[in-house]
């Protein structure tokens, strides 16, 4: 099977399962070889396609065709239950990877009211390595931790506050990452230029 019907199968099946759980379930098609995402459904993690996937490294073993279930943390703080397929090519190199991500706030909270029962983790210790460089997650738990720190929400960041997070951000290191600006402006709603502009004033008022 050529590469282009690979991306073709994972974009349609990504656009499908979008179709069949709405928007509490995000999509993303990963383009292995480039390193980049190809496509995304429901795109509530705020990536976009180009963005980088930071799985471009990850050794997948000879049979590895599913992944997960595993968790990980939202932008905003919530957990997601996600699961990968890996798509091969006829000579078995990993060439596309479809990563499913379902929102379980709803489930959690439901589970914190009348103790319901999610489904249980699978076991798997090699999970968390193969995300372990994802600077998406540090972020969305960076941003999450500072905003349940404070008892604010993102959406209510004024701009002093939007500031002394960026100011918190930039001096971990978290916004040296390619494109790292430009993702946490989706998070807090702004413009990359915004993100530079704060800096520059927080670099400015020190």
């Amino acid at each position: 099977m050529s590469l282009i019907t690979l991306r073709a199968n994972a974009c349609a099946t990504a656009d499908a399962i979008g179709s069949l759980f709405g928007q509490s379930v995000e999509v993303v098609v990963h383009d292995l070889e480039a390193g980049t995402i190809a496509h995304i459904v429901n795109p509530y993690s705020r990536r976009v396609p180009g963005d980088p996937s930071n799985v471009q490294d990850v050794d997948f073993r000879a049979m590895d065709m599913v992944i997960g279930p595993y968790e990980k943390i939202h932008w905003d703080g919530s957990i997601l239950r996600s699961i990968s397929i890996v798509q091969r090519t006829e000579e078995g190199r990993a060439a596309y990877m479809i990563c499913v991500n379902s929102d379980q706030s709803g489930l959690l909270s439901l589970q914190r009211a009348v103790q319901a029962l999610l489904p249980s983790k699978a076991a798997g210790s090699d999970v968390g390595d193969v995300f372990r460089n994802d600077w998406h997650e540090r972020l969305n738990i960076f941003v999450s931790d500072w905003c349940r720190v404070r008892d604010v929400s993102i959406e209510r960041l004024d701009r002093s506050m939007r500031r002394a997070l960026l100011a918190e951000l930039d001096v971990s290191g978290a916004l040296n990452e390619r494109n790292a600006a430009a993702y946490v402006g989706r998070l807090l709603g702004v413009s990359r230029a915004t993100i530079y502009n704060d800096l520059k004033a927080g670099a400015t008022d020190v």
